[in-house]
């Protein structure tokens, strides 16, 4: 049954999948947001189980969150044999991944994700971890789910900036490995609000951007050579994110801080003479047209910079990222000076001004 399946209103799949699992327990891990608006629809698929809700946010992706769950898990004597739903956005399936992959030396799990980042990106390619002393999935495994089943019509229950944030992921599959869908998104120039209440927008351009992700993982399950496109923009991204959780007030979603990275490492594909001039505008119009930015303030570049020391792309002291060679190729294990991740930053803020 391990794959990416489409999900009805009835929710019929996770019915099937839940019995032929033959769990001697089942929990489903959710946090309040999810519990408010998406637990109620999948209530009726569901057999006896017990429901284990946490805080939801970045920053509660940590060890006292993972241990909650293990107690959670302990005291209702869930054995090896027991299944975790998880049931929510990135942070869900990341955490609810790692907790199921340690607790008794691993245990089954399913993601039924509800947000577009998730549904795209977080769910798909068996990656699971917590955040740690402030740094992005700084300890986590790799524990493949049984199924993700995924229920499109969980998007409506998302505020705009959620689908957003989410839909920096489908921007950035089209940049490594869709040269067609980027242009046409770009020569669209249709608002965000215009797009995002379609169904049918959503079902073919969930579907691709799955698609482009399953490619990769097929290829390279456990991240050791072509997957590793799939970093394009997270490599300044997840700085920038790590910096905002830790240091800054309002705090930047996983999505908005991956749209500063794809511009910011589109500059560094141009710097390096593969992407055009022409290219590097186009990405950058189009990537703010659907998920503008504040400018970041200069002072916080040190520290942003500084916190790619612990990216685990890091080798041997050096920044390895992978960068554009035009706009649908990419290229892997691609060294940058410090005094180039500034400029990028620069060149990001150039467009806000």
């Amino acid at each position: 049954m391990k794959g990416i399946h489409a999900e009805d209103a009835s929710f019929s799949f996770l019915r099937s999948f839940i019995t032929s699992a033959n769990a001697t327990s089942i929990f489903v891990l959710a946090d309040e947001n999810t519990v408010h608006h998406c637990y109620p629809k999948i209530l009726p698929a569901l057999p006896s189980h017990q429901l284990i809700q946490i805080r939801s946010g970045e920053e509660n992706k940590t060890l006292p969150s993972c241990e909650l769950i293990w107690q959670k898990l302990t005291e209702a004597h869930a054995d090896r044999k027991a299944l975790l739903l998880n049931l929510g956005g990135g942070v869900i399936g990341d955490m609810g991944g790692f907790a199921a992959g340690c607790y008794k030396r691993g245990i089954r799990f399913a993601n039924i994700p509800t947000t577009l980042l998730a549904m795209v990106d977080a769910s798909v390619g068996a990656k699971c971890g917590i955040d740690f002393l402030g740094f992005k999935n700084q300890i986590g495994l790799f524990h493949e789910p049984e199924a993700v089943i995924v229920h499109t019509g969980f998007l409506a229950t998302l505020p705009e900036r959620q689908l957003r944030s989410g839909f920096a992921e489908v921007l950035k599959h089209y940049l490594i490995a869709d040269k067609e869908a980027f242009e046409k998104l770009s020569a669209s120039r249709l608002p965000f609000s215009a797009l995002y209440p379609s169904d049918s927008f959503w079902d073919e351009w969930v579907q691709k951007s799955i698609s482009i992700k399953q490619h990769f993982v097929a290829q390279d399950p456990l991240e050791n050579h072509v997957r590793k496109a799939l970093n394009f923009g997270h490599t300044i991204g997840h700085a920038v994110e790590s910096f905002y959780l830790k240091e800054v007030e309002s705090p930047l979603l996983h999505g908005e801080a991956v749209a500063i990275g794809l511009i910011a490492e589109s500059y560094l594909s141009e710097k390096k003479g593969l992407l055009t001039k022409e290219e590097l505008k186009m990405i950058a119009d189009t990537v703010l047209r659907y998920l503008p930015s504040e400018i970041i303030p200069e002072f916080y570049f040190p520290k942003i910079i500084a916190l790619m020391a612990q990216d685990k792309k890091q080798e041997r002291g050096l920044n390895q990222f992978t960068l554009l060679k035009s706009i649908g190729s990419y290229t892997i294990h691609q060294s940058v000076e410090n005094e180039w991740i500034r400029e990028s930053l620069i060149y990001f803020n150039s467009w806000r001004a």
